[in-house]
């Protein structure tokens, strides 16, 4: 019989400090990444860095945070966060971002995603101050 509360945004799969990975990672539920990964990664739910996770990949993910080290582009669908003892070299792709004060950051940040309407999320009107 199949739980009906088991669903894929309330399973998360851990990656132990111990495990090293090599290669593409997918997967449907939360991952809280504490080793090291070096490849890509493509989640349809949310990528958790920890402190003591080093990352060298692509991240795609609804939601991605960053308390370790990443070096890569990231490509959220939501959100990316990178705490106070994140660090990270590589491009944020994202509608929301945010940078915590004692954070280290080498990138570009792109937060120019489009809605289905061709209305811009953030940024306001053609021509605003925002666009400028």
């Amino acid at each position: 019989m199949t739980n009906p509360y088991d669903t894929a945004s309330e399973r998360m799969s851990v990656l132990p400090p111990s495990l090293k990975f090599k290669g593409e990672l997918s997967a449907e539920e939360d991952l809280l990444i504490q080793g090291t990964i070096e490849g890509t990664i493509n989640h349809t739910q949310r990528v958790t860095v920890c402190e003591e996770g080093k990352v060298k990949a692509n991240i795609r993910a609804q939601i991605i945070k960053v308390e370790g080290a990443v070096e890569g582009d990231l490509h959220a669908e939501r959100s990316v966060f990178v705490a106070e003892s994140g660090n990270l070299r590589g491009n944020i792709h994202a509608p929301s971002v945010s940078l915590v004060e004692g954070s280290h950051f080498n990138g570009t940040i792109d937060m120019d995603m489009k809605k289905g309407d061709g209305e811009t999320k953030k940024g306001g009107q053609p021509g605003s101050k925002w666009n400028k």
